[in-house]
C-alpha cells in the first residue's frame, strides 16, 4: 500500500489504536468512566490530528521562505518542540476541564502521554510496516520522491 491510501490508513488506525489504549489507562488513573474517558481520547485525538495538519502547514509555509531550506538537526529540533509544545498548549487546558484536575495534574498526565506516545509510534510504525509493507521510499533500490 503506498501514497494518499497509505497515509490516511496509517493515520487513521495509528489514532484508533491510541485511543484503545489512552482511553482505559485514563479511566484508571483519574477514577472516571471508561465512556468518560474514551470521550477525551477522541477529543485529544482529534486535536492532535487537527493541530498536525495546522501545524505542519504553517511549518513547511515557514519554512519555504528561509534562505537554506536543509532538513537540519536543528531544524527537525524547531519542529519537534513546536508541535510538540503547542499541543501541549491545545490539550492540557482540555484534561484539566474534562477531568476536573489542576493543570499542573494535566500537565504531569500530558508529559505521561507524550511518554506513552513516544514509545507507541514506534512500536506502532513497526508493526504497521510488517503488516501493510515500507513505503516505496524506504526500499532498497528505489528513487524517494521525497524532500528533506
Amino acid at each position: 500500500m503506498q501514497g494518499a491510501k497509505r497515509k490516511v490508513t496509517q493515520a487513521v488506525l495509528y489514532e484508533l489504536v491510541a485511543v484503545l489504549f489512552v482511553a482505559p489507562a485514563m479511566a484508571f488513573a483519574f477514577d472516571k468512566g471508561l465512556a468518560h474517558s474514551g470521550a477525551l481520547a477522541l477529543l485529544l485525538s482529534l486535536l492532535a490530528l487537527s493541530w498536525n495538519m495546522l501545524f505542519n502547514s504553517l511549518f513547511e509555509y515557514w519554512e519555504a521562505r528561509q534562505k537554506e531550506r536543509a532538513r537540519t538537526f536543528g531544524r527537525r529540533l524547531l519542529h519537534a518542540l513546536g508541535f510538540e509544545g503547542g499541543l501541549t498548549l491545545l490539550l492540557v487546558p482540555v484534561m484539566a476541564w474534562w477531568l476536573e484536575i489542576s493543570w499542573w495534574q494535566a500537565l504531569v498526565a500530558d508529559i505521561g502521554l507524550l511518554a506513552f506516545f513516544f514509545f507507541y509510534a514506534f512500536a506502532f510504525q513497526w508493526a504497521f510496516d510488517l503488516v501493510f509493507g515500507v513505503p516505496e521510499s524506504a526500499r532498497d533500490g528505489v528513487p524517494c520522491a521525497c524532500s528533506g
